[in-house]
């Protein structure tokens, strides 16, 4: 399945999957370098956090003065709206994955 569509013009890619409308945003997560070197050893130094803070901080500063104050809105209730999706998925993956069963020994 792709993720991209031509859209006027443009190569754009999509946030949600076409056909179930999940987000696939954790799916693009998983293929950046900076993210895949984090991940590498199953750490997340803090080194590597603050690096990843830059990129964000970054990125806020060069798209948040282009947006008209409604959109500025709406983008910002979908960054917290993201943001608790992704600590509610990463902690419901923690829970299905732990043993089910207690060590008995």
């Amino acid at each position: 399945m792709s993720t991209k569509q031509e859209s006027k013009g443009t190569n754009r890619t999509h946030w949600l999957d076409e056909k179930t409308e999940t987000p696939l945003i954790d799916q693009y997560v998983q293929r950046l370098g900076s993210f895949l070197d984090a991940m590498a050893d199953g750490r997340i130094e803090p080194h590597e956090l603050k690096s990843q803070e830059a990129r964000v901080v970054a990125l806020m500063k060069t798209v948040e003065p282009a947006l008209a104050d409604e959109l500025h809105e709406q983008v910002t209730h979908l960054l917290c709206e993201l943001s608790a999706y992704n600590i509610m998925h990463t902690m419901h993956q923690f829970v299905e994955n732990t043993p089910k069963t207690k060590f008995r020994g």
